[in-house]
């Protein structure tokens, strides 16, 4: 039997990167699949292919996290089309990276409102459908700089801290009913964001990890379906560094 075998999943910012990475392997792992992103694209299209592909029902829906009512709305859709849902995977985030003399009040709220308001409006919204069914996990997406902080990353390292803050409530407050909250702090990952950075600084990063390598989306995947699958049933409230012990 396949580790996701039956269940259903949101996963929030999955066209690409590392949500289309846990998208993909919880497919495989015979999950269904309802994801969201921004705008209903090519992207979108193209992710709902591939993970139909794999032979387990898929949509995506195009819903602005950080919108309150958008988000309300679009899991009443998903828990209608899905007939309930078992898994959230808070992973929608953007950077807008600059040191703190320079950083807006724009860059400041932007990165907030979509890294860590949304995991408010979909946990919320979700925990409806999970105590009516006493039963859930919920696996937000954190980051190392949220654990340890970063120089230019003040608006990303405080929505990434907020992260965990609020995983580790969730845990305590819906514990009682069966439904477990963790969070995943990935490190340096290989992604379109990451590729972006120069060769010799990103050399330089691979330098410092033990190590001595950035990681696969795949490998962030699979700890999220660790955590989204019974093997993890009593595991709540904790944050999981991925980071190949460059946080330690």
């Amino acid at each position: 039997m396949k580790l996701l075998e039956g269940k259903t999943a949101i996963i929030t910012g999955a066209s690409r990167g590392i949500g289309k990475a846990i998208a993909l392997y919880f497919a495989e792992q015979g999950c269904n699949v309802a994801f969201t992103d921004l705008v209903e694209d090519e992207n979108m299209k193209a992710t709902q292919k591939e993970i139909e592909a794999l032979g387990v029902k898929a949509k995506g829906y195009a819903s602005n996290a950080a919108n309150f009512e958008d988000t309300d709305n679009v899991v009443a859709e998903i828990v209608k089309d899905f007939d309930g849902v078992d898994v959230l995977i808070n992973n929608a985030g953007i950077t807008k990276d600059t040191l703190l003399m320079r950083m807006t009040e724009e860059q400041w709220d932007a990165v907030i409102n979509v890294n860590l308001k949304s995991v408010f409006n979909f946990t919320k919204a979700v925990q409806k459908t999970m105590l009516k069914q006493r039963s859930g996990s919920i696996v937000n997406m954190s980051s190392v700089v949220g654990v340890s902080g970063n120089a230019g990353q003040a608006n990303y390292s405080a929505s990434k801290a907020g992260i965990i803050g609020f995983t580790k409530s969730v845990a305590k407050e819906l514990g009682s009913r069966g439904i477990r909250s963790n969070a995943i702090a990935p490190g340096f990952i290989i992604t379109e964001m990451t590729a972006k950075i120069p060769e010799d600084a990103r050399k330089a990063w691979e330098a410092s990890i033990p190590l001595k390598r950035g990681g696969q989306p795949e490998e962030v995947a699979k700890v999220a379906a660790f955590l989204a699958s019974d093997l993890s049933s009593y595991v709540s409230g904790q944050v999981i560094n991925v980071c190949g012990a460059m946080n330690t």
